[in-house]
């Protein structure tokens, strides 16, 4: 089984997110493709607005009754931070059989030379770089192939500003997470 890995902070999970999941999915004609929701992203310890579980009730929101969308909880079920070759590594072991595509965006990919353990991530996985027509991907040191995704001017900061200027998310992010943001009083500056 091909499994897509597609990690990020998800603060909130947002239509970009899935357009650029469902997107990838069919290009690599991917059997599976898991939200893997950091517990603290490396790049932005004590920097996460909303708490790793209800990012994480939020991915499973956002990908309901679609087949193909599973959540993957390797970053949430330990400690952070969250490093993307810890994670290759346990779902490797717990599951030998399948095959792991680890998508990097653009501008992640530029960082990626500073990741923890870099060079072995493409032995643990192949690596797949996403970017919009036209972007420039940077050159790595390592095998990777790219994919060009739709462009879809959506951003987590531009939805958290909104909550706090009280302004609808309707369209912006699926109507489930938006009722979650709202219920859960998050990325209001009095909660």
């Amino acid at each position: 089984m091909q499994v897509g890995l597609f990690g990020g902070s998800f603060d909130p999970i947002h239509h970009g997110h899935l357009i650029v999941g469902q997107a990838v999915a069919e290009a690599l004609a991917l059997d599976e493709l898991r939200f893997v929701p950091a517990r603290e992203q490396p790049f932005k310890v004590g920097l996460h607005a909303a708490p790793a579980e209800a990012r994480c009730r939020m991915v499973a929101l956002a990908i309901e009754g679609e087949p193909r969308f599973r959540l993957e909880r390797a970053e949430l079920d330990r400690p952070g931070p969250s490093y993307s070759v810890d994670t290759l590594r346990l779902l490797r072991e717990r599951e030998p059989a399948h095959r792991f595509t680890l998508l990097i965006g653009a501008d992640a990919a530029r960082e990626l030379p500073s990741w923890r353990e870099a060079g072995a991530l493409a032995e643990l996985a192949e690596l797949v770089l996403f970017a919009r027509a036209g972007a420039d991907l940077p050159t790595l040191p390592w095998p990777h192939r790219a994919v060009t995704v739709p462009v879809v001017d959506i951003s987590a900061t531009t939805i958290r500003r909104r909550v706090v200027e009280g302004r609808s998310l309707r369209y912006w992010v699926p109507d489930a997470v938006a009722e979650f943001i709202q219920v859960e009083r998050l990325y209001l500056p009095d909660a």
